[in-house]
């Protein structure tokens, strides 16, 4: 091998490890947001499910908490607004969106967690870190500093484990993924349904709110809630009718159309949602 080839190749070699250095060095989590929706009542957004925090005299009760990658930056923000210790997570499903901060807050800050059961049995069955240690069935009230936070189960929908986070003294509700202000995702492997999600909607729509929090997307308002439920319907609706025309499970994704639903559309995690949604909605016509 002559003197140049050599160099053309050490460089080559340089080369191709800054590509896999490049691919395989962990990038930093994205910057995460604030916004304050009342006195003591803060979401925190970005990158995974919205956080809430309401803040107390005697600590924090969070609702929600990421990816296990956001702890820092979700302390961080709630340190900017209180300098009480976060006392509580309560979860609203097992997503790892949405309950990847537990390990971390639950061994390096002693934070307690709470979920439904069946939460936690799904993140039992997914072999997911940072399992809660309290769950509920039906409801479960936490009271920190003379404020209370109740946490509802009204049924399967996203999920068959649920919960409906209530701010009563705020009329407020955080929804976790049972609102997005996009397509649903329905998990199927745990237990989520689209006719079990409707009942679900409708129970919580009989609670005193009129602002709701989403898993995903800005802060909403009641009306915003209905809204969506109207569109769920209307999909649930199309896809009825494609089964009814003896359609496959497999042409669904290219006939069914959504345009006119406002952020709406077939593709990400809707898409996965399709052929259980199939499945059911051929099993009621």
């Amino acid at each position: 091998m002559n003197r140049a080839t050599l160099i053309r190749l050490v460089a080559l070699l340089a080369a191709i490890g800054g590509v896999w250095v490049g691919l395989t060095q962990q990038q930093p989590p994205a910057d995460l947001g604030l916004e304050k929706i009342a006195g003591d009542l803060y979401v925190i957004t970005g990158s995974g499910g919205n956080v809430a925090a309401l803040t107390t005299d005697e600590g924090v009760i969070l609702v929600d908490d990421k990816f296990d990658r956001n702890v820092p930056q979700i302390v961080a923000k709630v340190k900017s607004v209180t300098d009480k210790p976060i006392r509580y997570v309560v979860n609203t499903h097992q997503h790892g969106d949405h309950t990847g901060g537990n390990h971390s807050l639950m061994t390096t800050l002693s934070v307690e967690t709470v979920a439904h059961r069946n939460a936690r049995a799904n993140m039992v069955k997914n072999s997911q870190p940072g399992l809660p240690r309290v769950t509920f069935s039906d409801e479960a009230s936490v009271t920190l500093g003379g404020k209370e936070v109740r946490a509802r189960h009204f049924g399967a929908g996203h999920t068959n484990g649920d919960a409906v986070i209530y701010f009563p003294s705020h009329r407020i509700v955080h929804m976790g993924d049972l609102f997005v202000r996009s397509a649903p995702f329905i998990d199927y492997s745990s237990g989520g349904s689209s006719d079990a999600w409707i009942k679900t909607i409708d129970a919580v729509l009989a609670l005193d709110f009129d602002t709701v929090i989403p898993g995903h997307g800005a802060v909403a308002k009641r009306a915003d809630l209905i809204q969506w439920r109207g569109q769920f319907e209307t999909m649930r609706g199309r896809v009825r009718e494609l089964t009814r025309q003896g359609k496959t499970k497999e042409q669904i994704p290219t006939l069914l159309e959504l345009d006119d639903l406002p952020g709406w559309s077939v593709g990400g995690m809707f898409a996965k949602s399709l052929p259980g949604l199939y499945d059911e909605l051929s099993r009621s016509r």
